[in-house]
């Protein structure tokens, strides 16, 4: 009799201990996910029961990934920087998967994305890399597009308050096909930014209507920007003591210089078509498709690249590094020239990345007041000649998470839950204000947001405005963007250096675009919308076409115009 009853209590031990030890896994992960909530994600569009629930959502769905190490990459961004050191953390005591972000170069992100592809070899299981590689995704079929995901083996993965509707930049990750094929994790645009405070000056407001005949204000187009470059440059020369510059920029050959260019310098002065994202049929890196498939960049082949337009932005590109620039810009490269603007003796730049807006509202700066606020702003690009209404204006940097189908279900699926935690609204709103990169409507328009904007120089209001429609990505227009994208920088620096004209320069960069696109056309490596290059014509058959290419204009320097800033905040607001 006692032995049956120890035989009953030994027998019932097991479950008795499975159940504690699940009670005490739940509390585990329900306790980290309080913890993080109250001290961490402090901010949210959600509440806090509303973060509590989001969070018990992922602890559920991790539950058959617990103790796997997942391993993902992105570039050196801030906000990569705080997904990698807290959100990875976090994720991780919530969910039990054991989750290591790198960081790396972006040229690295690009190359084990590359080497990925071409081996089949697993080196992470997801990438945040940008949406410039939407065309090269499409066309390649070798990542796993979010969409499918969603409605196949991710399904059960799949975040019932993901919430796409509320991201700001599916436009930029969807094929031609209409597929979404990556989910954006941060977004910044390039800008126009200036001296607000310079800008004020009544002196200055005077000396340079008095030259230029009309008001010192937002450059809306290339012809102000350089006058008011040159205004600052050889007219005022020297402010409160400094000698100071109208414009900024870098020239040294090196890969951050094709970034200058790719990164929509020829969409500025119009040399592609109307569209939303992107120019069509001809993009703003002037290559040209028709129904889906690249014809050519060469003008003899319907493209724009080395076309008038492109020509003048490149011209105007040289004149000012070496007209109205600091004479060492030169010799800089991308990192090297982002810090000068805040050193205090520069009046303006045509674009520069609103990634550096946390660096560049940091106290104790020349460029920010004693009370935190900046003396300087920043506004749209001014637009070039060629720019018509209905084009894109500038650049928009979108990183977005991406799967490639050489990665194990099982680790795809445990990478595609952080994807989603690092985008959710509960952690999303925190990221948002550390690294200014916002990827939602919701975040955008938060009362959080209406607070810090009065420090961040105008980013929240161009976020907030129509206009940000207009900055987009690399579009699908470009087959294969690592390798072209090397082609840039070696010949644009030739013309940079003066070792070549800008249109010897752009021949040979038209040139070598096609001969990469031919030779994907005959190695027929894509089976979605591979190049089929058009046979080259007369240039003067597609100059005369409606659309890009466009001929040369008569006066490439129409009178200058520019907006007084409050005006144009005024006018996003009507819209």
């Amino acid at each position: 009799m006692h032995y049956n009853k120890k035989k009953i209590a030994l027998a019932a031990l097991p479950i008795a201990v499975m159940l504690h030890s699940a009670s005490l896994w739940a509390d585990q992960y329900s306790d980290a996910a309080e913890k993080w909530v109250d001290n961490e994600f402090t901010v949210s569009t959600l509440s806090k029961q509303q973060q509590l629930e989001e969070m018990h959502w992922f602890t559920e769905a991790a539950k058959s990934f617990r103790g796997m190490d997942i391993n993902v990459a992105s570039e050196t961004l801030t906000t990569h920087k705080y997904e990698s050191q807290v959100l990875a953390k976090a994720f991780t005591e919530i969910t039990g998967i054991n989750l290591h972000h790198d960081l790396i170069q972006e040229g690295d992100v690009i190359e084990k994305l590359q080497t990925q592809m071409q081996s089949g070899r697993n080196i992470y299981d997801a990438y945040i890399n940008d949406s410039d590689l939407i065309g090269t995704h499409f066309r390649y079929g070798k990542v796993v597009p979010i969409s499918d995901m969603m409605a196949g083996d991710g399904k059960d993965y799949t975040s019932p308050t993901l919430d796409l509707d509320d991201f700001i930049g599916l436009s930029f990750t969807t094929g031609p096909d209409g597929k979404l094929y990556q989910l954006p994790d941060q977004q910044f645009a390039n800008l126009y930014w200036f001296r607000a405070d310079w800008f004020a000056r009544p002196d200055l407001k005077a000396k340079f209507k008095s030259i230029y005949g009309y008001d010192l204000g937002v450059p809306v187009n290339w012809s102000a920007y350089q006058d008011i470059a040159e205004f600052f440059t050889d007219k005022v020369k020297n402010l409160d003591g400094k000698r100071v510059y109208g414009h900024m920029d870098y020239g040294k050959k090196d890969p951050s210089l094709g970034w200058r260019f790719t990164d929509a310098w020829f969409s500025m002065a119009g040399a592609g078509d109307k569209g939303l994202p992107n120019g069509l049929p001809v993009d703003e890196w002037g290559i040209r498709v028709e129904s889906c498939h690249p014809v050519g960049s060469s003008v003899s082949r319907g493209g724009a690249t080395n076309g008038p337009a492109a020509v003048y932005a490149t011209q105007k590109y040289v004149d000012w590094l070496s007209s109205y620039a600091p004479p060492e810009a030169q010799g800089m490269t991308f990192s090297e020239s982002g810090p000068v603007p805040a050193q205090g003796n520069v009046a303006q730049q045509i674009f520069w990345y609103t990634a550096f807006t946390a660096d560049m509202t940091k106290k104790g700066l020349p460029v920010v007041n004693e009370d935190g606020t900046p003396k300087w702003r920043m506004a749209p690009s001014p637009v070039g000649p060629y720019w018509e209404q209905g084009m894109k204006k500038g650049y928009q940097d979108v990183g977005s998470w991406t799967f490639m189908k050489s990665t194990p279900e099982k680790r795809r699926l445990a990478a595609w839950l952080y994807a989603q935690f690092t985008t959710s609204k509960t952690v999303s709103l925190k990221k948002t204000l550390v690294g200014l990169t916002p990827i939602r409507e919701s975040d955008i328009n938060s009362q959080a947001m209406t607070d810090a904007a009065p420090n961040l120089g105008g980013l929240v209001e161009f976020y907030r405005s129509p206009a940000r429609t207009e900055w987009s990505p690399t579009g699908t227009n470009v087959p294969d963007y690592p390798k072209l994208a090397q082609l840039w920088w070696q010949y644009v620096s030739q013309a940079a250096s003066g070792e070549a004209t800008p249109q010897e320069a752009l021949n040979g960069l038209a040139a070598a675009q096609d001969k990469v696109m031919g030779r994907l056309e005959r190695a027929k490596v894509q089976p979605n919308c591979g190049p089929k290059l058009n046979k080259p014509r007369d240039e003067a058959y597609w100059l005369a076409q409606p659309g890009a290419p466009k001929a040369k204009l008569a006066n490439e320097k129409p009178q200058g115009v520019t907006v007084a800033y409050d005006e144009l905040l005024k006018s996003w607001q009507k819209k």
